[in-house]
């Protein structure tokens, strides 16, 4: 982050405190660091905190100009390297969101042109409420980038999503940022991700507890990579990445018709969905009534996509399945590896803690045929993107 300038937005919630935190690392790191405050931000800490951690004088007032010579929201926006938005209220997201633009910080977010990064904090309720979604949908469908708050206790007194993340995890996100390489450009990416559902009746259904955040992570990776993505996601509770194009499909029929249509046209498949093996044979028209003691439910396998892919699979793709294990892990992603015709296995014991269904970070092995299983230690699932990319990249590039 040497010789960066970093713009840091603070609005008016109870985490304005974290965004000292914030500053602080940042300016250890190298960063030129400013600040633009909301005036209801200045209610829960002061400016002189933030002028005190970065040396450089803080913006509260978009009629007060520091230096005549210029205009500080254009200057600010003009010079910034990286926009930073934490946190990030439902109040400024939305007029953002919407082109609004009547105070410092929204002035200077809608004349930068710099990437942005809005890590939103507020109450659970208002985290969920559809129109915040839909408004942070729209900042990501205009290439804005959001960092998906945290679980857990809020100020509040609630209890639920809507934390935002600790200075040391944003920072995680902004070093992603500035060190991102444009090395997919032109590459066409196909991903899945999720846990199928394969319908019993109209209200019941097999799946599995796949959440689909290591495939979205993938998703926004390669997207902010260069590459152009198609993810198809099964029964996901995520806010869609951006830059990306999104499917939803819900079984594995329907996610096997999905990939096999589109594989033709990709260069690099990776299967990072959880898809249910079996399906009942027959899915009831109308609920089943709970009336006998037992019922016998009968399934039938279903088509392994991964399999299919690999039978077909042309010289110049490159193919990559995941392997969630509970036992024996590396015999069983080399297993899965020949048998699929697979050119990468990711493989992750899911009973590990912090590796299961669910989970924000992953633990994986990366297995090839041509070299020793390359074991990862505990990271985040962003970071764990990364990884499993460039491993991608440099199989591409040992073939040409």
């Amino acid at each position: 982050m040497q010789g960066k300038t970093v713009v840091v937005g603070v609005s008016g919630g109870i985490a304005a405190y974290k965004a000292a935190g914030l500053c602080s690392a940042l300016v250890k790191e190298g960063a030129g660091v400013h600040v633009i405050m909301t005036e209801s931000a200045t209610r829960f800490i002061t400016p002189l905190t933030f002028e005190s951690l970065v040396k450089t004088p803080v913006i509260t007032d978009i009629f007060k100009e520091p230096n005549p010579a210029e205009i500080s929201h254009i200057a600010l926006a003009d010079k910034a390297d990286l926009f930073v938005v934490a946190p990030a209220t439902a109040n400024t997201i939305g007029k953002v969101a919407h082109g609004i633009g009547d105070d410092m910080l929204t002035t200077t977010l809608l004349a930068t042109r710099s990437t942005v990064l809005f890590a939103p904090a507020m109450n659970v309720n208002m985290y969920n409420n559809p129109i915040v979604q839909e408004n942070l949908h729209r900042l990501r469908a205009r290439g804005y980038l959001i960092a998906e708050p945290g679980e857990g206790p809020l100020a509040c007194g609630y209890t639920g999503k809507g934390r935002l993340p600790e200075p040391e995890q944003l920072m995680e996100v902004i070093r992603a940022i500035f060190r991102q390489k444009q090395d997919m450009l032109g590459l066409r990416v196909l991903i899945t991700a999720g846990g199928t559902r394969e319908r019993i009746d109209p209200v019941r259904y097999i799946s599995n507890d796949s959440s689909g955040k290591m495939g979205f992570a993938l998703a926004e990776t390669a997207a902010l990579r260069g590459a152009d993505v198609t993810l198809l996601a099964a029964n996901v509770q995520l806010a869609p990445p951006g830059k990306v194009r999104l499917v939803p499909v819900e079984s594995a029929q329907e996610m096997y018709e999905q990939v096999i249509n589109r594989l033709p046209e990709q260069d690099i498949v990776i299967k990072a969905a959880a898809v249910a093996d079996y399906r009942p044979i027959a899915t009831a028209a109308s609920k089943i009534k709970k009336n006998a003691e037992r019922i016998n439910l009968e399934l039938v396998r279903n088509p392994d996509i991964l399999a299919e892919v690999g039978a077909r699979k042309t010289a110049g793709q490159v193919i990559v399945g995941f392997a969630a294990e509970t036992d024996d892990l590396e015999a069983n992603a080399r297993d899965k590896l020949i048998r699929k015709n697979a050119d990468l296995i990711v493989a992750n014991d899911v009973t590990a803690e912090g590796a299961g269904f669910g989970t924000d970070t992953n633990v994986i092995s990366m297995v090839r045929r041509d070299r020793p299983t390359r074991s990862l230690p505990l990271m985040s699932k962003r970071e764990a993107a990364e990884r499993i990319l460039d491993e991608i990249l440099e199989i591409r590039a040992e073939r040409t």
